[in-house]
């Protein structure tokens, strides 16, 4: 396995300001039609700026999934296929439509694993956004590289697929509140465009089927993780302010069947851990939310 080790330390530094516009289209997304009408110096809900600090590159500079080719800040490493594993998110001030940000990004980890399902990169970055000089959030994002998609990995997908669209749907846990969720190709369309992601595998569903493997579109990482956060903040404990959130991807879901948000009622204030199960059941990403 190639030694990535130069690559932990490496920065880079960007500044953008936080468009209402794109905040509206994510309300659009998210059926959030108390939003559909945001201004500057509104709140962002947490995870929404997501939709900000995207790479911008121009055609020629993406490679065969849409995402901008491997080797400039990020490590060129060998594996095709890319996940959204997880985030820890701390907001220390709310960040606001309008507002200037300046993201300051650091790899913090960047190692080759082999896997059950052969080899993989696992690279973490640490973003760290401030505003006139104040640090508003601080971010670490862990990205994993993995093979191509093995004739065993393409099977057991397949076979997923045929359970889901059977109906056949057994959860491996159960919340006290659940949420059943329906996300289809034009939901995610829509937030690959208010996130300017052009990974395939989000809305081009030959090349997610014949190229990677996949039964079906694959629903993003990052909305299910605003999902889950809307979720809780909406009907498992409303009105109340996350300090923290983290989220761990366990599995993929897909856009073949309906999944679901789940969570265990909350104490009155503390911690609470949402998570997602996918078209059959299965847990799919675990997470935990903090008070403010």
């Amino acid at each position: 396995m190639d030694d990535l080790s130069a690559w932990v330390g490496r920065t880079q530094r960007s500044t953008e300001t936080l468009d209402a516009r794109l905040v509206r289209w994510l309300a659009a997304t998210l059926d959030r039609a108390d939003l559909l009408d945001a201004r500057d110096g509104m709140a962002l809900p947490p995870a929404w700026h997501w939709a900000f600090f995207n790479p911008v590159e121009p055609m020629a500079a993406l490679g065969r999934d849409g995402h901008p080719r491997k080797g400039g800040f990020l490590p060129p490493t060998a594996q095709p296929r890319r996940m959204w594993a997880g985030s820890r998110l701390q907001w220390l001030a709310p960040l606001q439509a309008g507002q200037a940000v300046e993201r300051l990004s650091t790899i913090v980890k960047c190692e080759a694993k082999r896997g059950r399902t052969g080899e993989m990169v696992l690279v973490t970055v640490g973003h760290q956004f401030r505003a006139d000089g104040q640090l508003l959030l601080d971010e670490q994002h862990d990205i994993v590289y993995r093979d191509e998609a093995s004739e065993d990995e393409r099977r057991a997908l397949a076979a997923l697929a045929e359970q889901a669209r059977a109906g056949s749907i057994q959860f491996e846990r159960r919340g006290e509140i659940v949420r059943e969720v329906t996300v289809g190709p034009v939901q995610m369309f829509r937030y690959s465009a208010a996130t300017f992601n052009g990974h395939r595998i989000h809305y081009d569903r030959d090349y997610a089927r014949d190229v990677e493997g996949y039964p079906g579109l694959v629903v993003h990482g990052p909305l299910i993780a605003t999902m889950l956060l809307e979720f809780l903040q909406a009907q498992v404990a409303p009105g109340r302010a996350v300090e923290r959130f983290e989220f761990r991807a366990l599995k993929p879901t897909f856009d073949i069947a309906s999944f679901a948000l789940h969570a265990l009622r909350p104490a009155a204030a503390g911690t609470v851990s949402p998570w997602s199960t996918n078209n059959v059941g299965a847990a799919a990403m675990q997470a935990t939310a903090t008070d403010r």
